[in-house]
C-alpha cells in the first residue's frame, strides 16, 4: 500500500491553514479602529511611533504594536482619608477628590508610570504643607483657600505628564471625637447665649409695651374719670338750681314744707337693716317749724321777706342744657320709625313674589290707616309732623318741689 501521496496532501493542506490563520492574524493586526475620546500610543519596533485617534486606522503587522490606550475624558478619582496635623497639634482626617483630563497622551505614558499614584500622593504631601500652616479654626473655615493652593500646586506639577488638574475639592474634614464634643458645646453655649439676648430683648420690649400701655389707659382713664365728674358736678349744679328756683318760684308754705319733711322720716328707717335714727341736732328748730306749719302761722316767723312767686336765680344764672329736647327726640323716632316701615314694604313689594290672593284677608289697613302700595308702584311711606311741630303726647307734669 503507497501512502506517499496521502502524506503530502496532509502537509499541504496543514501549511495552507497556517498560511491562513497567519493572513488573518496580520489582518487583525494590521487594522485598528479607536473609539471616540480614545487615544492609542504606538511603537515601531519598540520606540514611539504615532499616536492613534478616533477612527480606522491600518499598523504594518508584526512591526507596529499598540503600547497604551488612553482616556481622554475628565476623571474623577477619590482618595481615602489622610490623617493631617494642624498648626494647633491637632490630628484631622480629609478626604480629597480631584478633577483631571489628560491633554498629552505621550506625556501621560513615557513621563510618568503611574499618573494616578503620583497625583495622589502629590495631593496628600501639597495638602499636609497647606494644613500645617493653619489651625482647626481656619480648617475648617477656609475651604475654598485650601482648594485654590492645593490646584495650583497640582496643575503646576502635572503640567510635564501632560495632565491638567481642573478642580480640587475636600470632601470632609473630620476633627477627633474629643474635639468635636468640645465644639457641639461651644455651639450649643452660643445658642443658648443668643437665645436668652433674644429672650431679654423680648422681655424689654414687652415690659416698655405694656408700661406705655398702662401710662395710656391711666391717663385716659384719669381724663374720663375729670369729665365724668364734670359732668356730674354741673348735671347737680343745674338740678339744684332748678328745684331752688322751682320752690321759690312756687312760694312754698311752711305746711307743704312741714309735710314732706313728714314723708321723709319713714323712708329713713324703711329698709330692715335699720336698727337706729338719726336725729337732726336742730331738732327744736325743725319741731317749732312743723308747730307753725299745722297751727297756721302766718307771720312767717324767720322767713326772708320776698315776694311771693319771685325767686333769688335770675333768668341766665341757670347753665345751658345740653340734653335733647324731648319734642324733638319723639320726632327723630317716629321719623325713622316711619322710614324703616317703608322700607320694610318695599323691599316685600319688588321682591318678585306673585300676589296670593289667598293671604290679603287680615292684611288690609283697618279704618284710619293708610292703604298699602299696590305692586309695581313706589312705596310711600306714612306722613311725619316735621320736627318743630309741637309734639302730640301729654304735657310733662310740673316738676314737685323737694323737701
Amino acid at each position: 500500500m503507497n501512502d506517499g501521496p496521502g502524506a503530502g496532501q496532509i502537509a499541504l493542506i496543514v501549511v495552507l491553514v497556517l498560511v491562513l490563520v497567519f493572513v488573518v492574524v496580520a489582518l487583525v493586526r494590521a487594522v485598528r479602529i479607536v473609539p471616540q475620546a480614545v487615544a492609542i500610543i504606538v511603537e515601531r519596533l519598540g520606540r514611539y511611533h504615532k499616536t492613534l485617534d478616533a477612527g480606522l486606522h491600518l499598523l504594518i503587522p508584526f512591526i507596529d504594536r499598540p503600547r497604551a490606550s488612553v482616556d481622554l475624558r475628565e476623571q474623577v478619582v477619590s482618595f481615602p482619608p489622610q490623617p493631617v496635623i494642624t498648626s494647633d497639634n491637632l490630628v484631622v482626617s480629609i478626604d480629597t477628590v480631584i478633577y483631571f483630563q489628560v491633554t498629552s497622551p505621550k506625556d501621560a505614558v513615557y513621563e510618568i508610570a503611574n499618573y494616578i499614584t503620583g497625583i495622589e500622593q502629590l495631593t496628600v504631601t501639597t495638602l499636609r504643607n497647606v494644613i500645617g500652616s493653619m489651625d482647626l479654626e481656619q480648617t475648617l473655615t477656609s475651604r475654598d483657600q485650601i482648594n485654590g493652593q492645593l490646584r495650583g500646586v497640582l496643575d503646576e506639577a502635572t503640567g510635564k505628564w501632560g495632565i491638567r488638574v481642573n478642580r480640587v475639592e475636600l470632601k470632609a474634614i473630620d476633627p477627633p471625637a474629643s474635639v468635636q464634643g468640645s465644639m457641639e458645646q461651644q455651639m450649643r453655649a452660643e445658642r443658648d447665649r443668643r437665645a436668652a439676648i433674644l429672650t431679654a430683648e423680648g422681655v424689654k420690649q414687652s415690659a416698655i409695651l405694656t408700661a406705655e400701655g398702662e401710662k395710656q389707659s391711666a391717663i385716659l382713664r384719669a381724663e374720663g374719670e375729670a369729665q365724668s365728674a364734670i359732668l356730674r358736678a354741673e348735671g347737680e349744679a343745674r338740678a339744684i338750681l332748678q328745684v331752688f328756683d322751682a320752690v321759690h318760684r312756687g312760694d312754698a308754705d311752711p305746711k307743704l314744707l312741714a309735710y314732706q319733711y313728714l314723708q321723709t322720716l319713714p323712708k329713713i328707717a324703711s329698709s330692715p337693716s335699720n336698727k337706729m335714727w338719726f336725729l337732726p341736732a336742730e331738732l327744736s328748730g325743725a319741731l317749732g317749724w312743723l308747730s307753725k306749719g299745722f297751727q297756721g302761722d302766718g307771720d312767717g316767723g324767720s322767713y326772708p321777706t320776698r315776694p311771693a312767686g319771685s325767686s333769688p336765680i335770675a333768668e341766665g344764672d341757670l347753665p345751658p342744657v345740653s340734653l335733647t329736647d324731648p319734642g324733638e327726640a319723639l320726632a327723630e323716632a317716629r321719623r325713622e320709625s316711619a322710614a324703616a316701615t317703608a322700607d320694610a314694604t318695599s323691599a316685600g313689594t319688588l321682591s318678585g313674589v306673585p300676589f296670593d290672593p289667598s293671604a290679603e284677608r287680615g292684611q288690609r289697613p283697618g279704618p284710619g290707616v293708610a292703604p298699602r302700595p299696590t305692586y309695581g308702584s313706589p312705596a310711600t311711606a306714612p306722613q311725619v309732623p316735621p320736627s318743630d311741630a309741637p309734639p302730640q303726647d301729654d304735657p310733662q307734669p310740673p316738676v314737685q318741689p323737694a323737701g
